[in-house]
């Protein structure tokens, strides 16, 4: 029987990217070794066993909550693409598929598995940015555009200038290689325990328009709607 390392099973709006609104059921790997330090789901981070879910217990989770409405499946973590994870994640998207499920697979940005890259209906591909103390490499995020720019949007998350000139540096780099044309979305972060950091929106608003519009600014709705700490909304 197939197995899962899963922190949560939840219904919620989508609150960033390119498809925020957008209801969805979201599937929560436990277990990432990633390591960004400004992360908000750090409860995610251990690989521990008692987290363990049949993929039939799963699949009556997601059942129970989409109702037969909701038929858009985001599946993050932790780190799904850990490669521990790999074999039960891939029974879990042709078990979603098999039952008329779309998939959004939230990707760290640090590997891309083609398995289950061409598996899923769309990607979204973190760029790590420094204030994140992880690298994502120029030329991993290349070769991930032009084999998935079909489906996919790139995602940053900025803190400040330097994050959002890292980000600009990545996004020339894969334009002037010929890139094909795909959404590029900065998050300003909102971290745990602040209050709505207006000044660091308006100066990504500002830092974007001055560098020629390259990227949409979209903030976290679901930290506006229901505050910086709450978990699974």
């Amino acid at each position: 029987m197939t197995t899962l390392l899963i922190n949560s099973i939840y219904r919620a709006t989508e609150g960033e990217g390119i498809h925020v609104g957008i209801p969805q059921v979201f599937v929560r790997f436990q277990g990432c070794h990633i390591g960004c330090v400004n992360c908000d789901t750090k409860e995610t981070w251990d690989f521990d066993p008692s987290f363990t879910m049949d993929l039939d217990d799963v699949m009556s989770k997601v059942e129970t909550l989409s109702q037969d409405i909701i038929k858009r499946i985001s599946i993050t973590g932790g780190d799904p693409l850990h490669p521990s994870h790999i074999p039960s994640l891939i029974e879990l998207i042709k078990e979603l598929k098999a039952r008329d499920y779309t998939i959004n697979l939230e990707a760290a940005g640090t590997r891309i598995v083609k398995e289950v890259f061409d598996l899923v209906d769309f990607i979204s591909y973190d760029f790590k940015t420094p204030s994140t103390e992880v690298k994502t490499s120029k030329e991993l995020l290349f070769r991930f555009i032009s084999e998935y720019s079909h489906k996919a949007q790139v995602k940053a998350v900025v803190s400040d200038k330097k994050d959002f000139e890292a980000t600009f540096d990545a996004y020339h780099f894969v334009k002037k290689n010929n890139a094909p044309s795909v959404p590029w979305c900065l998050t300003p972060c909102y971290e745990p325990g602040e209050e709505f950091p207006m000044n660091r929106f308006q100066h990504m608003l500002q830092l974007n328009e001055h560098f020629g519009l390259p990227f949409r600014v979209i903030g976290q709705q679901h930290k506006w709607a229901y505050g910086v700490n709450a978990k699974n909304v």
